[in-house]
């Protein structure tokens, strides 16, 4: 009997050993890759080649399908199927949503891009599908890529959808209009004098307090809130409708609000 259980010890041994060489082989054969900035498709089958550079042996690889002028990908399921095939891609940007559009493979529209341009030439730029009241949060089916003429085409222009997705329209838009960032904003979630639930982190310490916003405030703003109880006003960062956050993780929103508003303060 002991010589039997030795035996399965070795043995059990000798199979975690080999789950674990495995595990490590294949974590040793994945490619780290990166996204391709604004990724088109020509034919309506995305594969991980259009998506990423250096693709190799898993460009061919299907991870979507396009049916109309765009497509919306989820991020996370790009990436585990990445994966599957033996790509490493990071995310360090935090992508949520991967737009495609589209479009030549890269190298033909490198030779577009370097051709003069002509007078009343046309070119492919962002529109918005419907009109848009001022205040309207901007949605993936909102807009699509369409050929205008070059004059129509703002030169502020955006260069992929993801960029102004989540966005605000400034003023009214029309159907068919070319998408100018100056027309753009972060949406707003407080209005001056709504009651904000302001909430306080700091090494695992959190406290909540209730006071009036003094402004009106975006997403990543900064916002003054008085506190009604001791009549004395905190600065907080807007975070969603009547909420906000104070103390360090503040900061955090806040520069991440930064980085993800940047295009449209340009």
């Amino acid at each position: 009997m002991k010589r039997l259980l030795k035996t399965a010890t070795i043995l059990m041994g000798a199979s975690a050993l080999a789950v674990s060489a495995f595990a490590m082989d294949a974590q040793a054969q994945s490619r780290a890759v990166n996204l391709i900035p604004s990724p088109t498709d020509a034919d309506g089958q995305i594969t991980l080649g259009e998506l990423f550079e250096g693709a190799g042996a898993a460009a061919g690889v299907v991870v979507g399908r396009r049916s109309g002028p765009s497509a919306v990908l989820d991020a996370a399921q790009v990436q585990i199927a990445a994966r599957r095939a033996g790509l490493d891609w990071a995310n360090t940007a935090g992508i949520r949503r991967i737009i495609v559009r589209e479009g030549a493979p890269l190298a033909v529209q490198s030779a577009m891009a370097s051709a003069p341009a002509r007078a009343g030439a046309m070119v492919e730029a962002l529109t918005f599908t419907r009109s848009l009241s001022a205040g309207e949060v901007i949605q993936p089916e909102d807009v699509m890529w369409t050929q205008v003429q070059a004059h129509l085409a703002p030169v502020s222009g955006p260069q992929d959808a993801a960029e102004i997705i989540g966005l605000s329209a400034r003023r009214p838009m029309r159907a068919g209009q070319a998408v100018n960032a100056r027309d753009l904003a972060a949406p707003q979630v407080i209005a001056r004098n709504d009651m904000i639930e302001v909430l306080y982190q700091d090494n695992g310490i959190e406290l909540t307090i209730t006071g009036r916003a003094q402004r009106n405030a975006t997403q990543g703003d900064t916002v003054s809130i008085l506190n009604l109880q001791s009549n004395r006003t905190i600065e907080a960062v807007a975070v969603a409708p009547g909420r906000a956050i104070a103390g360090p993780a503040a900061q955090m929103m806040r520069s991440a609000s930064t980085r993800s508003n940047q295009y449209a303060a340009r």
